[in-house]
């Protein structure tokens, strides 16, 4: 449990943590900035500068081992193309491979699709006296979109969606079929056949430069993985910042009161509400070499966690970092990373944010979450509603 009294104590399994961290993560980043978890054995920072630090430090903080506790855990291996589990130069040479097809005119040519599917999505809501943020749109909203992007058939898109979504447990974390891909193979050999204007088609015919000069083609192997950790990734982030949108706008109605009289103000208040609960508890690497941090050497083979809410709410950094606030000159926060493993799909999760955002304010300029009746998702890896049901004046 979170600790309250003189001892303290980090533990990401419990749920009491996981669901409200911000107690224990104020008393670390003041107690113990270093901190050592003897149950899980693993190394904890939680201030801001410390966590930046972490994240660029790509000779010493590796991924190819994993970015989760279970998985560096498990010991469980890394198929080939996994984006987010590369480190250099495999990762720079398969990164800037895909940024091709996340370009800044490229999302943005998305917007009048989103809008369209969110006022489809919204409109018959209007009068029902209620919906959920979940249920009605953070499900429903990325998965479209990514769907698309991808060339995953519209028939076919919630299934792949609540694949991921039964495969997020710590049970599975160490079967590599989740990371594989293997869902999508028919889907490929599809477009081996039948090009479009895809994802997946520009994957398959993408020529690059590997790792020994020379020019190729991704393998069927990374293929996979790449259409498997964009679906994953497209899917889940922008669901869970749809719900806390609901969650904490219900929470700060005078906050929401500003976005309905001001709507230029909802792409800052995306960002904030991105600061104020990011989806993550935590992001993990793998310690290559001896690393010192306030004065303790971490030993080359721990685990280190990087504390991502924790570093969004240092005073060190925002002020009064513990009061949302949609008005709020931010900088750059924490929630999509830092470094060379900076979401690449950031740029999409906000655009879809702000555009959900907009068009529920424009229907419905209040509303109240039934907490009573939501289901909050317990996942060190995820961390947000799964259900939000709200209720409409």
């Amino acid at each position: 449990m979170t600790s309250t009294t003189s001892e303290l104590v980090y533990d990401p399994y419990d749920h009491e943590t996981i669901f409200d961290p911000h107690a224990v993560f104020r008393r670390l980043r003041e107690e113990a900035p270093l901190y050592y978890s003897e149950q899980y054995d693993f190394y904890a920072i939680s201030r801001f500068e410390d966590v930046e630090r972490t994240l660029v430090n790509r000779e010493t903080f590796v991924s190819h081992k994993g970015v989760t506790l279970d998985m560096l855990k498990s010991g469980m291996e890394i198929p080939a193309g996994t984006l987010i589990f590369e480190d250099p130069p495999t990762h720079g040479i398969h990164r800037a491979l895909l940024s091709r097809m996340f370009t800044p005119r490229r999302i943005g040519e998305l917007e009048p699709a989103i809008r369209q599917l969110s006022v489809g999505l919204l409109d018959p809501l209007v009068g029902a006296g209620g919906f959920d943020f979940v249920a009605d749109l953070g499900s429903q909203v990325p998965m479209r979109v990514i769907g698309m992007l991808l060339g995953i058939p519209e028939a076919d898109q919630e299934a792949v969606r609540d694949h991921f979504g039964r495969n997020r447990s710590d049970d599975d974390v160490a079967d590599d079929g989740v990371l594989s891909g293997a869902i999508f193979s028919e889907y490929i050999d599809w477009r081996i056949e039948h090009p479009s204007d895809d994802i997946m088609t520009q994957l398959l015919n993408a020529e690059f430069e590997g790792d020994d000069g020379a020019m190729r083609r991704l393998t069927r192997d990374e293929l996979l993985a790449y259409v498997n950790i964009i679906a994953a990734a497209g899917n889940e982030t922008t669901r869970v910042l749809i719900g806390w949108m609901g969650r904490l706008l219900s929470d700060h109605p005078d906050e929401r009161r500003v976005l309905v009289e001001d709507p230029s103000l909802v792409p800052n208040a995306v960002e904030e509400i991105l600061r104020f609960e990011p989806n993550t508890l935590q992001n993990c690497r793998y310690v290559a070499r001896d690393v010192e941090y306030h004065g303790t050497v971490v030993p080359a083979g721990s685990i280190m966690v990087t504390l991502t809410p924790a570093a969004n709410r240092d005073d060190r950094h925002f002020i009064d970092p513990d009061r949302l606030d949609v008005r709020r000159e931010l900088g750059h926060h924490l929630a999509f990373g830092f470094g060379a493993h900076y979401c690449l799909g950031q740029a999409l999760a906000r655009l879809e944010g702000r555009i959900v955002l907009e068009e529920v304010l424009r229907r419905f300029p209040q509303w109240d979450a039934d907490l009573e009746t939501s289901k909050f998702m317990y996942h060190t890896d995820m961390r947000g509603y799964e259900s939000l049901p709200v209720v409409v004046p």
